[in-house]
C-alpha cells in the first residue's frame, strides 16, 4: 500500500511537470507577478512572436507590423524609423524587441532603456539562413526554444515548393509613394535578394540601396518585369497611372504589360512566410507577356 502511495505521488508530480512545461515560458508562474508586456518595433519580429504563440504578450507594435491581421487591433507606436520613445514608454512594457534593420534611432532606444525597460535588438540577414536564425534567436530569447523547430520545418517545406523562374528575367522594383516619390532598388536591398532567390536578375544592380527613378535610367535598365508594392501601384493611380510615368512605355515590361505587385511586408519581410513569398514572386515573374 505504501509503494502504491509513493507511485501515485510520483506520477502526480510528473504530470504536473508536463503541464507546466507546455505553458508559454513568458507566462509567469506566479499570479502575483505582472505578465510580460512586449512592444515590437519590427514587423517581422511581430510576425514571428505571433507564430511562436506569444501574441497575447504583445501590447503595442510599429506600423510595419501588418501580419497577422489581428495585430491591427493593437496600439501603434509609429513607423520603426520614426518611433516616439514617449509613446512606447506610455504603454508600460517590460520588454521591447526590434531588429538592427528596423532603423529605429539609437537615441530613441537609449531613451526607452533609461526608463528601465529591457530592449533587445536582433540581427537579421536577408537570406534563408538569416530568416531561420532570426526565428531561433527570438524563440531562445523568449524562452520557447522548442517552438522554433516546427516553424523552420514549415519554412523548409514551403521553400521546397519554389520553382525558380527560367530565363533569368530582368526585374525592376519601383518603390512608389505617388509620382513625387519614386525610387528603384539596387544591390543589397531585401528586394534585390528576393529577386535573386526567385531566379530573376535585378535590372538596376550597378549601385547600392535605392536611387531616384529617372526616365533615362528606366530605359537603360529595360526590365522584362516591373515590380511594385500593391500600395505603391495604388498610390500612382493603378496600372494606368504607372503607364504615364516617363520611360515606362519604352521598356519591355511596359510594352508587354508585365507589371506585377505584391504585399510589401510579404515581399521584403524575410519572415516565416519567406517560402510563400518566393512562390508568389517566382510565379508572377515567370508569367508570359500579355501581348
Amino acid at each position: 500500500m505504501k509503494k502504491l502511495s509513493v507511485f501515485t505521488t510520483w506520477l502526480g508530480c510528473l504530470l504536473m511537470g508536463l503541464l507546466v512545461s507546455n505553458q508559454p515560458a513568458l507566462a509567469n508562474k506566479s499570479p502575483k507577478e505582472e505578465p510580460i508586456r512586449i512592444v515590437s518595433l519590427d514587423g517581422t519580429v511581430s510576425e514571428i512572436l505571433c507564430d511562436l504563440g506569444l501574441q497575447s504578450h504583445l501590447i503595442g507594435v510599429d506600423v510595419t507590423s501588418t501580419y497577422p491581421e489581428s495585430l491591427q487591433k493593437l496600439p501603434k507606436v509609429g513607423h520603426n524609423r520614426n518611433i516616439s520613445a514617449e509613446g512606447v514608454i506610455s504603454l508600460k512594457p517590460t520588454l521591447v524587441l526590434t531588429s538592427v534593420n528596423a532603423g529605429t534611432k539609437p537615441e530613441v532606444i537609449e531613451q526607452i532603456k533609461s526608463a528601465g525597460i529591457n530592449v533587445i535588438t536582433f540581427q537579421q540577414e536577408y537570406s534563408v539562413a538569416g530568416t531561420k536564425k532570426l526565428i531561433q534567436d527570438i524563440a531562445n530569447t523568449c524562452q520557447v526554444t522548442s517552438r522554433a523547430k516546427p516553424l523552420i520545418k514549415k519554412l523548409d517545406a514551403d521553400l521546397a515548393q519554389v520553382k525558380k523562374a527560367v530565363g533569368n528575367p530582368k526585374v525592376l522594383f519601383i518603390y512608389a509613394r505617388g509620382t513625387g516619390t519614386m525610387m528603384v532598388s539596387g544591390r543589397g536591398t531585401q528586394v534585390d535578394k528576393m529577386i535573386e532567390l526567385a531566379g530573376g536578375v535585378n535590372a538596376t544592380s550597378s549601385f547600392d540601396n535605392y536611387k531616384p527613378l529617372t526616365a533615362e535610367a528606366l530605359v537603360t535598365a529595360n526590365p522584362d518585369v516591373i515590380l511594385l508594392f500593391d500600395s505603391g501601384l495604388e498610390s500612382l493611380g493603378g496600372s494606368e497611372g504607372l503607364a504615364e510615368v516617363q520611360g515606362i512605355a519604352q521598356t519591355n515590361a511596359g510594352k508587354n504589360g508585365r507589371i506585377i505587385v505584391m504585399d510589401g511586408h510579404l515581399l521584403t519581410g524575410f519572415s516565416p512566410r519567406l517560402g510563400k513569398a518566393l512562390q508568389e514572386l517566382t510565379q508572377k515573374i515567370s508569367q508570359k507577356p500579355k501581348v
